[in-house]
């Protein structure tokens, strides 16, 4: 990859592409199940997730403001940071350095540390006030541009917290060290770190309490 676009470094060259394989769309919980027991867990095992399992986060399943397609997803683990091609549904090698810490705010408790699987979210603006799509005026306009990424990390955000939710793992979103992270990076200077989220096994297994007649969680008796 170009290293203008910031995806490469010399020092990941000896990281080779992970091409993952096709995603599969049977198994899991379904939809209203994974709506009704998703939520935030930052408790998280180390235990790594096997490849077959973390593809699960991977696909292009979130609008994006003019199908502009802004947000781009780092992934970093203990050997490394890729970027997703959702093209090529292919993990680029970016970094030989595992990023976990950083894609952590510096004020944040440090639960989940060795969590396997840490997210990072990454707006391009070039994309954005380029879009192949819509030319809405305001794509150009730089608050309404933030409105957009923002958005837009949230709707991608919510899969994750579903699709987390259908398989039995555990994940939070939460804030990054964005200064430390666009110079690790080497992004451009309309590349904006915005948030990361926390992907893994649950440190403890917990059950869905009972339901009563409206929905509501009761206590076991």
């Amino acid at each position: 990859m170009d290293d203008k676009k910031g995806f490469r470094s010399a020092s990941s060259q000896n990281l080779l592409p992970i091409e993952l394989p096709e995603p599969t769309f049977d198994g899991g919980k379904t939809v209203m199940k994974a709506l009704r027991q998703r939520k935030t867990i930052r408790e998280i095992r180390d235990k790594r997730l096997p490849l077959k399992v973390a593809i699960g986060l991977c696909g292009r399943t979130a609008a994006s403001a003019s199908n502009s397609q802004e947000i781009e997803l780092y992934v970093t683990m203990e050997q490394g940071t890729f970027l997703y091609d959702a093209v090529r549904h292919t993990l680029i090698p970016v970094l030989a350095e595992d990023l976990r810490s950083l894609a952590l705010g510096e004020r944040q408790p440090d639960v989940g540390a060795h969590a396997p699987v840490r997210l990072i979210y990454v707006a391009d603006i070039d994309k954005l006030a380029n879009t192949a799509g819509f030319q809405e005026p305001g794509l150009k306009d730089p608050e309404i541009q933030k409105s957009y990424y923002f958005v837009d990390t949230g709707l991608i955000a919510g899969n994750v917290y579903l699709f987390a939710a259908s398989h039995g793992l555990a994940t939070w979103f939460h804030n990054c060290n964005k200064p430390a992270l666009a110079k690790r990076l080497n992004l451009r200077t309309d590349q904006r770190v915005l948030f990361g989220q926390t992907v893994g096994y649950p440190l403890k297994i917990s059950r869905l309490q009972p339901a009563d007649k409206r929905g509501r969680n009761v206590r076991p008796t």
